[in-house]
């Protein structure tokens, strides 16, 4: 397991697949589990065609530090330092959830080292959305202030996963995910950023393609956050959007139709595209 130092940080990640050409780096979310648990099935899915890199953030089991506050820009300086480290070139940079404003600010920060962008159930910013900032203010008196692993981890897959979804593997799946997200130290760390969180600034910056989707059932980062960051996004050279009818976690629920729609838009040649204003209300409609 690689490991590369980022200021005080020890950030691990995880190369899987060796194919040739442009490698495909996964950012996780929220959650003290990191890539492990977020990418388990996808990262091997990508990898029969790329080389795909999962770094674990400060606030996971893996990476160590200080324990200090965390900030996008820090966040950001530990996916640049991968990307680096890994020595490939430049990446398609792929982030979900927490890991898509991330994702969005090293795009901005280092357009050379990215080649494609892909935001997953993303958002721009918490303080001017009362479901995202009371969502993350209850996970934090869930997980900090009582604190209840149990109720915390019932919470996340209620707010993560469709009913249909949940319904669908049953009582005994369901009950195995609970103690696989508990509110540990770094998943608070991961919340009180959440909270804070705002890249509305950098979202112009980026000249990489983008590819938005979002999730039409999504209970944590409402549907609306991706069609307001594909609005957001004026200086890429163009921008696909799509929803896929799913919870926030759409990749579980739905992973062949994310890997096609990945696939497909990793592979384009980009020559087709419509005008931003149809790509963005055909998206949403």
């Amino acid at each position: 397991m690689p490991v590369v130092p980022v200021a005080d940080a020890q950030v691990r990640y995880d190369v899987t697949g060796t194919a040739p050409g442009v490698p495909l780096l996964l950012l996780h979310g929220t959650g003290s589990a990191g890539s492990a648990l977020t990418w388990g099935r996808a990262a091997p899915r990508f990898a029969a065609s790329r080389t795909v890199l999962t770094p674990d953030l400060s606030g996971t089991d893996r990476t160590t530090d200080a324990g200090g506050p965390l900030t996008v820009e820090g966040l950001a300086a530990q996916v640049i330092a991968v990307i680096e480290h890994a020595g490939r070139g430049p990446v398609d940079l792929l982030g979900f959830s927490m890991g898509a404003p991330v994702s969005a600010a090293v795009a901005a920060l280092r357009p050379d080292l990215v080649n494609r962008l892909v935001l997953v159930a993303g958002w721009a910013r918490t303080a001017d959305d009362e479901h995202l900032r009371n969502l993350f203010t209850l996970w934090r008196t869930i997980g900090r202030e009582l604190p209840d692993s149990d109720a915390f981890g019932r919470h996340v897959i209620l707010a993560g996963f469709s009913r249909g979804y949940l319904n669908e593997i049953g009582r005994e799946q369901v009950e195995q995910f609970i103690p696989s997200l508990p509110p540990t130290p770094g998943t608070m760390r991961h919340v009180d950023l959440d909270l804070t969180l705002d890249v509305r600034a950098l979202l112009p910056r980026i000249t990489a393609p983008v590819l938005v989707l979002g999730g039409t059932q999504d209970a944590t980062v409402p549907v609306g956050h991706s069609r307001a960051l594909a609005a957001a996004l004026p200086s890429a050279p163009y921008v696909r959007y799509a929803e896929v009818d799913a919870g926030h976690v759409l990749f579980f629920e739905r992973e062949d139709e994310f890997t096609a729609l990945v696939e497909g838009f990793l592979e384009e040649d980009g020559s087709t595209g419509n005008s931003r204003a149809e790509r963005v209300a055909g998206g949403a409609a």
